[in-house]
């Protein structure tokens, strides 16, 4: 099992004024290494696999209300950790679709998740879709706007009930 503590902490919870994919994943690329979650590879293959592996999501059909958001990650070897990077961005950035590939989005929040291990990918996304599927849609539309990293932390804290077991 991974406990909430070692998926988030406050350290790793992120508002970006990037306004490009790019800008966004150098940003908190340069952070993580810093705190040594990620290996130096980690960024180039966060590129390649975002323009391969698109993992923008339209949030409309959950809630007109709720902005799209993206989950974008890379394989196992490239990180150090298993984590969910929340990240606030002030400006939208375009991704594309997960669905539906050929189609743009402009996402407001991201989950990067960090998945040492390969094998807990499945639950670590389902975890995510499970968090906004069961928050009441009003509060979690002030979530994916709030600009405070310990209120983002602590809304997480008190609704992120999702439970990842290493099956």
């Amino acid at each position: 099992m991974i406990a909430f503590e070692t998926l988030f902490t406050k350290k790793r919870i992120y508002i970006s004024n990037e306004k490009s994919q790019e800008g966004v994943f150098a940003e908190i690329y340069e952070d993580l290494l810093r705190q040594d979650c990620v290996t130096e590879a980690f960024l180039t293959n966060l590129y390649e696999r975002e323009k391969f592996y698109p993992t923008g999501i339209d949030l409309a059909p959950v809630n007109p209300k709720l902005p799209n958001i993206a989950i974008p990650h890379t394989e196992s070897q490239f990180v150090k950790t298993s984590a969910i990077v929340p990240i606030k961005l002030n400006y939208p950035v375009i991704f594309y679709n997960m669905i539906n590939p050929t189609e743009k989005l402009k996402v407001s929040f991201l989950f990067m998740i960090l998945n040492q291990n390969g094998a807990e990918q499945t639950g670590l996304l389902a975890a995510i879709m499970d968090f906004i599927n069961s928050c009441d849609k009003d509060e979690l539309n002030t979530f994916f706007h709030t600009e405070d990293r310990a209120e983002l932390f602590d809304f997480l804290k008190n609704n992120f009930k999702g439970v990842i077991t290493n099956d």
